[in-house]
């Protein structure tokens, strides 16, 4: 590993048209989870100006059933769809929620991969797709995530915040964030660029708005950094382009699934490559990305190690995973081999082997807990009631006596 270094993350805001279409999936997939929570729901949506478009497998009690709509339950869609449009903020003439036009393309699941992942028989829940998953954690902060992205997160929640409460009416959806950092010894020891770019009212990008929308941006940026990090020498480029008026659907089309690195660790860890906003936790995708964050997590959390990287692949159909891989980069208390057979014991008693069903129940995935995972990360959050389960640290002790 490398000890002195520069590394930068992104995120971008719930306005973002990528993340518009997150949430709008998402929304979907609590929507028919409330109703079934043994729903499957592979739901893509493409956003673009005044045009919101469903597509996707579903398969739903109460809700689509042996290949029909249930009465009712393609009008709940749409106002699902549109109330979550609302909620975002989108009250534009080039995307309104209201006044969009909106199509429901989703049908029913395949028969021939619903024969593999459903239990029958002797034969237990298989994966919903073959792929390979990550999780990630580092003592960087107290959330146990990348600096870089977590401090990326939070600028941004914080300025939709205000822009929600009414605190800087000069801010739009549409956002992006960029934190650049420098590393000595492993540790980031100073911000050395800030990048932000917000949708903003018109006149905000000249003379006195103009200087009132940077001199907020800084203000939000030192109230959320820690203060040894910014000094004079870091510098801001803040809506850099000058003018940023058009944003969001209207600015640039936004697809499910287009913003995997901002889900995940900021690019500090390896991807698997799969997206998770708008599937069922079937999905190993989704839910198995949710298991190994929470394995890592509890292995820094536990003191095992400072960074800790877990893999497992899966084939679809197939209950079990095929790998797990433990890499703790060189910091581990113990061998990584030693941590390996370690998680595996623990997994097995608490978590079904890592099996779907076993992470599922495990975490209590069949929930609609997921739209609100589908802006600023899915990772680093605070677990509060149902939501957030794979950041808990109670499998931190379990891990340690597994060594003792």
């Amino acid at each position: 590993m490398r000890s002195n270094y520069l590394f930068t993350s992104e995120s971008v805001s719930e306005g973002h048209p990528d993340k518009v279409a997150d949430q709008i999936s998402d929304s979907i997939v609590d929507l028919f989870l409330s109703k079934d929570p043994e729903a499957r729901i592979a739901c893509e949506t493409l956003t673009t100006t005044q045009l919101v478009v469903l597509a996707g497998e579903i398969r739903c009690k109460g809700v689509y059933e042996n290949g029909a709509w249930a009465p009712g339950a393609r009008e709940e869609i749409e106002a699902t769809v549109r109330n979550t449009v609302r909620e975002i903020g989108y009250e534009q003439d080039g995307f309104h929620w209201q006044t969009l036009r909106f199509e429901n393309n989703l049908h029913g699941q395949s028969a021939h991969i619903a024969q593999g992942v459903d239990a029958s028989g002797n034969k237990d829940e298989g994966a919903g797709d073959q792929g390979i998953m990550f999780g990630f954690a580092c003592d960087e902060t107290p959330d146990l995530m990348p600096a870089t992205l977590d401090y990326s997160h939070k600028i941004l929640e914080r300025m939709a915040a205000d822009r929600h409460s009414g605190a800087a009416p000069f801010l739009e959806p549409d956002a992006k964030s960029q934190v650049t950092l420098r590393f000595e010894n492993g540790k980031p020891v100073a911000a050395t660029a800030i990048v932000v770019s917000t949708q903003h009212a018109p006149g905000y990008d000249t003379g006195d708005k103009e200087a009132e929308l940077h001199a907020y941006v800084k203000r939000v940026v030192a109230e959320l950094l820690p203060a040894e990090l910014l000094s004079d020498a870091t510098v801001y480029h803040i809506n850099p382009t000058g003018s940023f008026e058009i944003g969001g659907p209207d600015g640039d089309a936004g697809l499910t699934g287009r913003k995997i690195i901002v889900d995940t660790y900021g690019g500090a860890s390896p991807h698997g490559g799969g997206a998770f906003s708008g599937k069922d936790p079937t999905k190993v995708d989704r839910s198995a990305a949710y298991v190994t964050r929470y394995i890592a997590k509890n292995i820094v959390a536990a003191g095992l190690a400072r960074r800790c990287t877990i893999q497992v692949a899966y084939a679809i159909g197939v209950s079990s995973p095929l790998s797990l891989y433990v890499d703790t980069h060189g910091t581990g208390t113990v061998a990584d081999d030693v941590l390996e057979a370690a998680v595996a014991k623990v997994a097995g008693a608490r978590l079904g082997g890592l099996t779907p069903r076993g992470i599922r129940e495990g975490l209590g995935l069949n929930k609609p807990i997921y739209k609100r995972t589908a802006a600023y990360g899915h990772f680093g959050r605070t677990a509060d009631g149902d939501f957030f389960p794979w950041e808990r640290t109670d499998l931190a002790d379990a891990l340690k006596a597994a060594l003792a």
